[in-house]
């Protein structure tokens, strides 16, 4: 989705929640944990904020619908770049856009995770689509200094417990000119020392593709982490973006059970999923269905287990309805809209229960000692 439409999105869920809750001030009850029994977990739930439609009506429903279900949330969003470049400071966007967000969130009980993405969310061999339009690059220092500043001030305003300084870095590093890849290891870089030097007590980090770190793209020959751990060595934990009906698994139990685990191990650091799922329709020569959705739900959950992984999302607790975005769209854009737990309509899918099933056990921290001391 483009940077002009996720604004006109955001702007309008500010409203919307001013509106509702007073100017940030909430009337609602915190989230309620869910109750105590079961087999515990050691990982955070939660969604992104992104609804079904770009409607008033389809913001809030959204928002009310996966709220008991979470007990963290995760902002996975791009730095304004149109508007710090007019003049607009960053800390006008973020109070502006974003802290009224995390004030619904906060009164919910949850846990907050940003992910700032700085290429090509959808093609990771290209800049921000927003940028490019600007005719403007990120290998420019001046850009980013203004991502620098976009960070500081997400930590200043909104304080998330965690804080991935961009996305996907290894897909980058593969794909994208050479330039570019150093524009953003020498940004997040600069952005994490930044915030250091400013007090920031997040958890920091960048994310990774799983299936590129498995070599499912190239013969199945794993690659690891260590690359991205050494480009960006204030990493605390590894956040993964894992799709593995994109990367060629057949089903859900066909992905290995140490499918974070062996990240982890080699990492020595928390693993957690910040973005991905499987899609509940068959796509071109990609076969699957609301049956084996949910099955992957539980297959998910149990390598998050065997990882004692801290933390786990899915961006859409929605489908999307695509015919409610502006054209033109990615010709990729359909493989990611039909990951929800619930469609369009929030009639809800085998996968919700399959969800719901996994919150219902109690959380309580990791104890495996490679991740212990690290563990939030």
């Amino acid at each position: 989705m483009s940077q002009t439409a996720r604004r006109v999105h955001m702007l309008m869920l500010v409203t919307l929640l001013m509106l509702a809750s007073g100017c940030g001030k909430h009337a609602t009850s915190p989230h309620t944990p869910p109750p105590a029994g079961g087999t515990a977990r050691t990982y955070h739930m939660g969604f992104s904020d992104f609804p079904p439609k770009l409607t008033n009506e389809s913001v809030l429903a959204d928002l009310a619908a996966w709220s008991p279900r979470a007990d963290e949330a995760i902002f996975h969003i791009s730095p304004d770049w149109a508007s710090m470049l007019s003049g607009l400071s960053a800390d006008t966007i973020v109070k502006v856009i974003h802290l009224p967000v995390a004030n619904y969130y906060r009164a919910h009980g949850q846990a907050i995770s940003v992910t700032i993405d700085i290429t090509n969310g959808l093609d990771r061999a290209a800049e921000d689509p927003s940028l490019l339009s600007l005719h403007r690059s990120l290998s420019e220092p001046a850009i980013q200094q203004l991502y620098r500043d976009y960070a500081l001030a997400v930590w200043r305003r909104i304080h998330p417990e965690h804080m991935a300084l961009a996305a996907e870095v290894n897909l980058v590093r593969a794909l994208a000119p050479a330039p570019l890849y150093a524009a953003v290891r020498l940004a997040a870089n600069a952005a994490a020392a930044d915030l250091r030097a400013d007090g920031c007590t997040a958890v920091l980090s960048v994310s990774v593709q799983n299936e590129y770190v498995w070599g499912r793209d190239a013969g199945n020959v794993y690659r690891g982490p260590a690359a991205d751990l050494a480009d960006f060595p204030f990493m605390q934990e590894v956040p993964l973006s894992s799709y593995p009906y994109l990367g060629g698994f057949d089903t859900p139990e066909a992905i290995p059970l140490d499918y974070y685990a062996r990240v982890a191990a080699e990492a020595h650091m928390p693993v957690r999923v910040v973005e991905g799922g499987w899609a509940s329709v068959t796509l071109g020569a990609i076969a699957s269905s609301p049956a084996e959705q949910a099955r992957y739900i539980r297959r998910q959950m149990a390598l998050l287990d065997s990882a004692k992984a801290n933390a786990v999302f899915q961006l859409d607790y929605t489908d999307l309805d695509l015919s409610s975005f502006p054209q033109p769209q990615p010709a990729i854009l359909p493989l990611f809209a039909t990951l929800g737990l619930v469609d369009t309509a929030f009639v809800p899918k085998s996968a919700r229960a399959a969800w719901d099933s996994a919150f219902a056990r109690p959380y309580r921290a990791a104890t495996h000692p490679a991740i212990a001391a690290r563990q939030r």
